[in-house]
């Protein structure tokens, strides 16, 4: 029954990201990405902190669920700062060159993706809904950023979709090798603690600075009040 609800979650992960993100970007309606970024932060956030962090705690204690989750913290960093997943703060970078090496990035975080997914859902159903739940707040403004990258590099829309496409279904083949490697050698725990690190440096150091406004206004609190909401939403679920 597992395998069937890791692959409904990742088929469904892949499918909502790439066609919502598209309807938004086909339709120019950009400024949804402003509200879906501080609720994910605090989904994002809620999903490290409650979920994977308690749960790898009670099957690895404490102390060493705390090391691998500082591992993932500082993997996810050194991997943002040279893998260039998400975004380029180069004003020289080549931007034909980048859209497809951001495609790449965007294939192996989504790989990733498919591995946590399978193992929250093997370590707890509801974990894995939670989980999937997270990670779908998360993809889909970063899939708009992605059409957009692609797009302005010069590649056709329905070319640029279905290339995004392919790099999302990663998320999949990530589903099947966590299923298939977390039963044969145990290791969902340990991808727990490690997500959950990975899940923190995304919302305070990818999506929180995103939010933040230098004066405070109408959008600051609706920022904050959405960014509760999304850590409130997991908390209850």
């Amino acid at each position: 029954m597992s395998l069937e609800m890791i692959l409904f979650a990742t088929i469904s992960l892949s499918l909502i990201s790439i066609f919502v993100g598209a309807f938004l970007v086909f339709s120019k309606k950009k400024q949804v990405i402003h509200f879906l970024l501080p609720f994910s932060a605090g989904a994002i956030m809620a999903t490290a902190l409650l979920d994977l962090a308690v749960e790898s705690s009670l099957q690895l204690g404490i102390s060493y669920a705390s090391q691998i989750l500082i591992l993932g913290f500082i993997f996810f960093f050194i991997a943002e700062m040279f893998l260039m997943w998400r975004h380029c703060h180069d004003e020289e970078c080549d931007v034909h060159q980048f859209a497809y090496l951001n495609l790449f990035g965007d294939a192996i975080h989504n790989f990733i993706d498919g591995i946590i997914i399978a193992s929250a859902f093997l370590t707890n159903p509801n974990l894995g809904f939670i989980t999937t739940l997270a990670i779908i707040t998360h993809e889909i403004p970063q899939e708009i950023a992605d059409m957009g990258v692609i797009i302005y590099a010069g590649i056709k829309a329905k070319r640029a979709l279905f290339y995004n496409f392919l790099a999302q279904l990663t998320s999949v083949i990530g589903g099947l090798v966590g299923y298939f490697f977390s039963l044969a050698y145990g290791i969902a725990p340990y991808i727990l603690a490690f997500a959950a690190g990975g899940f923190l440096y995304l919302s305070a150091s990818d999506l929180i600075p995103q939010i933040k406004d230098k004066e405070i206004n109408k959008t600051t609190i609706l920022n904050v009040f959405l960014f509760l909401l999304g850590f409130l939403v997991i908390y209850f679920i």
